[in-house]
């Protein structure tokens, strides 16, 4: 005698060798023997060959109509020998019971399982929802082939085209898109990105590391909705002073200017004036919106997504020619030392005569020629008493640097400026970060940063503020956003609030507004500012702006790391020299692309190395290199082989 009964979900056939209670022992076609339990048991039949049976069954079950069934089986639960018999018109033979229960098995959307043997007909509605629902994965799958057949041929799919960044950013990884694409990138052993690019799904790799960009922080896309904002509601006093600011050429956010004015008793008052957008702007208006949205400016080489829209950085930016308004910081100065006598902050019109440019005046404006008075340039008298102050500062941050215990700042690191012209080709320029143009700004900012953030402690009025506290030599700790006055021992300041950049960065607007409080109301400002102490609307801004201020800093990196790669290409550049950064590491001397170079032998930090530059990727932004030969020597003028400064940039 034999058993046909379900294991595991699977109907199979054995000849029974022995029985205990319900349980059987049964031998299986393969010769296998298994211990089968009574409730799994459907039928019991008589056949010299069990296995024929099942093979029969299954070809019986194929010719069965599940649509006829399922109108024979009705809408009651049923058993499977009593819907034999309507659909058979006779009591079943085994072989037609087996072949029933195999059919009614295979069909869930059809009949529901209700218990061994038991089953129940679905309705009619919930059937027709059920075969739709394969009918259309049935014509899914027919286009998604047609998608595939298509990439394998070289076209790429409207469907994919259209959504290329979305299939690389958030795919729906049960789209018949998404499927197809990595289909394609299986069988030809590509990634979605190079798959996409050769297809033509994205013009080239730029637009690429842009695209991803976007799609992730700017989903909305990059262009600003219609505000209102712009218009200063108080009548400002007019500056007799005439300012002038210094940028690179590609400046167009011009946030600072300085001035110096000659006093009657000898003295200079020294301005440093800062574009005041927060002047027409508030808090929580459509143009604050639109800056807290964004919180910076985002740059790359050749291009930027301002934070605020261009009608209204016309309006603030401290171009030439105009009276515009700005917040400033004006400072007298005794020449025998150049120390601060006092410092007054004022709201008013300021006019800048000229926006000078480091690309013009690097190569005037040398710490030789201001030694010896040599040369022309526009503002020399002024920027040869500002050279002077800038070393009294600088000298004096550094003496309260080294007091926090941190080591002298290097003064000669090396920067590279990018030029991207509209033919894509890449100019990466050299620049002494130590130039006198660059140390003046940046010595006046720290001066302004430093002043505006103590006037806001003076006044009991929170700001955001960069803290760097060390434990000591070689224990360097990263600069951190705080809402209350704390050091910079990096900077050798006690205390730094980013105020010099309202139109490139959210948290210099947020301190502009906070310090016009301070001039205007004084001692009364925590009562009027609009952040008071442990707002928990300003520790959100410094959240937010943390996370996107990295994240963009990371994408500009990634792009100067792309134009680096494409400076490779256009100069067909295949041996380079580097600098040894660190181990293992090193940064070609040219640009500042740096190189992981695994397994190179271990040379001190500056040492020069040649290498050979085999390959590089633009989309993974990786090369390939390989060691040539080092020299014992580090290059003469330049820090730039990775020592790294507890301070930061005071005007990035």
């Amino acid at each position: 005698m034999n058993l046909f009964f379900e294991e595991s979900g699977e109907f199979k056939v054995g000849q029974i060798m022995g029985q205990a209670g319900e349980a059987f022992q049964v031998e299986l076609p393969s010769g296998k023997r298994v211990k089968v339990r009574g409730k799994d048991v459907l039928f019991q039949f008589s056949s010299d060959e069990p296995a024929g049976l099942l093979a029969s069954a299954r070809q019986t079950a194929e010719s069965i109509d599940l649509d006829f069934l399922w109108e024979v089986a009705g809408e009651d639960e049923f058993d499977y020998i009593s819907l034999g018999q309507e659909y058979f018109g006779h009591e079943p033979e085994p072989e037609e019971s087996a072949a029933l229960l195999i059919r009614l098995h295979s069909a869930p959307m059809y009949f529901y399982r209700k218990g061994k043997g038991r089953y129940k007909g679905a309705p009619e509605k919930a059937l027709k929802a059920a075969l739709a629902g394969i009918e259309k994965k049935r014509q899914q799958a027919v286009i998604q082939q047609q998608y595939v057949d298509q990439m394998l041929q070289g076209t790429l799919p409207d469907a994919i085209r259209d959504n290329a960044v979305r299939l690389l950013c958030k795919p729906d990884k049960n789209g018949i898109e998404y499927k197809a694409l990595m289909a394609v990138c299986e069988e030809q052993h590509l990634s979605a990105e190079k798959l996409l690019l050769h297809l033509g799904g994205l013009p080239d790799a730029r637009t690429l590391h842009l695209s991803r960009f976007i799609y992730q922080y700017f989903p909305q896309g990059t262009g600003f909705p219609d505000a209102e904002g712009g218009t200063v509601a108080v009548d400002l006093p007019v500056s007799d002073i005439d300012a002038f600011s210094i940028d690179d050429i590609t400046t167009t956010e011009i946030d600072d200017a300085l001035s110096v004015t000659a006093l009657p008793d000898g003295r200079y008052r020294i301005g440093v004036h800062i574009a005041a957008p927060a002047l027409g702007m508030a808090p929580g208006d459509s143009m604050d919106a639109i800056a807290r949205r964004r919180l910076s400016t985002v740059y790359m080489p050749g291009d930027k997504i301002t934070m605020l829209p261009d009608s209204l950085v016309d309006r603030f930016t401290l171009g030439a020619g105009e009276y515009r308004p700005a917040l400033s910081l004006y400072a007298v100065i005794d020449p025998s030392d150049w120390s601060v006598v006092g410092t007054e902050s004022r709201a008013e019109k300021v006019r800048v005569v000229d926006n000078l440019r480091h690309n013009d005046l690097d190569s005037l404006v040398t710490a030789e020629k201001l030694a010896t008075g040599e040369g022309d340039y526009p503002h020399k008298e002024a920027i040869h008493i500002l050279w002077q102050c800038t070393q009294a500062f600088e000298k004096q941050r550094m003496l309260k640097r080294e007091s926090f215990g941190l080591r002298p700042e290097q003064v000669n690191r090396v920067d590279f400026n990018f030029y991207v012209s509209e033919d894509g080709t890449v100019t990466i320029e050299r620049r002494q970060r130590s130039a006198p143009l660059d140390r003046i700004v940046a010595e006046m900012m720290i001066f302004a940063n430093s002043t505006w953030g103590r006037l806001m402690a003076d006044c009991g009025v929170p700001g955001i503020y960069r803290s760097q506290v060390s434990g000591g030599w070689g224990n360097r700790l990263q600069v951190k956003m705080v809402t209350h006055a704390a050091p910079h021992q990096g900077l050798g300041v006690d205390q730094y609030a980013w105020c010099t950049s309202p139109l490139r960065r959210y948290t210099d607007l947020v301190n502009q507004w906070q310090v016009l409080a301070c001039i205007q109301h004084g001692k009364t400002a925590p009562l009027t500012a609009p952040f008071r102490p442990k707002d928990a609307d300003l520790f959100a801004i410094v959240s937010a702006f943390d996370a996107a201020y990295t994240a963009y800093g990371e994408f500009q990196s990634r792009m100067e790391r792309y134009w680096c790669l494409k400076w490779l290409e256009q100069h067909q550049v295949h041996q380079a020299d580097a600098v040894v950064i660190r181990d293992e590491v090193v940064r070609l001397v040219e640009i500042p692309l740096v190189i992981p170079m695994p397994g190179m032998q271990v040379f001190a930090r500056g040492t020069q190395v040649s290498l050979e530059l085999i390959d590089w990727d633009e989309v993974e932004l990786t090369v390939q290199a390989r060691f040539l030969e080092g020299t014992a020597e580090s290059p003469a003028a330049d820090d730039s082989a990775g020592e790294e400064d507890e301070g930061e940039d005071p005007v990035a």
